[in-house]
């Protein structure tokens, strides 16, 4: 039975990857039990843990405070994906690491593919790419994905629970005001971590190559239309806003456009996830926001 240790197993996608990961052996670390930015802690781990795949999902994404402390986003996203990276070779496991839409610069109007030129617009989008570009570089056996406005049951640790919260708190508190210029895919991760489960039992076989994949829900929407449909969903009557990014102050700049291609997942002989709003529905059900 092979052996999968799960980093981050706490947080929104750790928590929705361990049940998942059926017919394997999973053994889950919060950030307090192995620490990417220790990379003396972390090899230390992983040698008495001696496993067959090492799935990352730790990360600094809190995008404008990236911008402020740029020094601590590239030790998680870039320099902790390295050290991942090389321990991979070190001890001879597959790693699955995750990465953003975030290192696209938004200006395209199609869905972007895996060979897109990545052009990131923030500190935390290029500490993304760059940790990626090492994990590419220095580790043999890698899937590294990309996926696009992630929620989940357990919250967003780092975030102090994730969009779909943030919004039921503010309707129910007063008027909303979200930003309609802005277009991605909306993605539980229960659905990655489906996607991901899905991926691991095929490693190795005809078709399903190592390297880069975009994996995110089907369909795109504006984040105000993303609040709108949650609220809708849920049966509030909310008075909610469309805004501008340039009216909404973020710090950071973050691309208008950045919904995913999945044509080499699905040529890879996977399907397509399903349809955001069908899992947004789960997910209030889940969460006793609807009915």
């Amino acid at each position: 039975m092979r052996h999968v240790v799960v980093i981050g197993a706490t947080g929104q996608l750790g928590t929705d990857l361990q049940p998942a990961l059926q017919g394997l052996r999973v053994t889950g670390l919060a950030h307090g039990e192995l620490d990417v930015c220790e990379p003396v802690q972390a090899a230390g781990r992983l040698r008495d843990l001696k496993p067959d795949v090492v799935i990352n999902t730790s990360a600094f994404h809190k995008v404008d405070v990236c911008e402020d402390e740029p020094e601590a986003s590239f030790a998680v996203n870039a320099t902790g994906a390295y050290t991942l990276a090389r321990l991979a070779r070190e001890l001879d496991f597959t790693l699955v690491h995750f990465s953003s839409d975030y290192v696209f610069d938004g200006r395209g109007q199609v869905p972007y593919r895996e060979d897109d030129l990545a052009v990131p617009l923030s500190v935390y989008g290029v500490s993304k790419l760059a940790g990626e570009d090492l994990v590419r570089a220095f580790c043999p056996r890698h899937f590294v994905i990309r996926t696009t406005g992630l929620y989940g049951v357990a919250g967003a640790s780092g975030k102090g629970g994730n969009f779909v919260e943030t919004m039921i708190r503010l309707g129910k508190a007063g008027a909303v005001r979200v930003v309609d210029d802005q277009v991605m895919t909306p993605t539980a991760t229960a659905d990655l971590a489906g996607a991901v489960a899905a991926l691991l039992a095929r490693e190795g076989q005809p078709g399903v190559d190592y390297g880069l994949y975009h994996i995110t829900s089907a369909g795109q929407c504006s984040w105000y239309f993303f609040a709108k449909t949650i609220f809708e969903q849920c049966g509030m009557d909310v008075a909610l806003s469309p805004i501008t990014t340039a009216q909404s102050g973020s710090k950071a700049t973050r691309p208008a456009f950045s919904v995913l291609d999945h044509g080499k997942w699905m040529r890879a002989g996977f399907a397509e996830l399903r349809p955001w709003r069908e899992a947004l529905a789960d997910y209030l059900r889940a969460k006793g926001h609807a009915h």
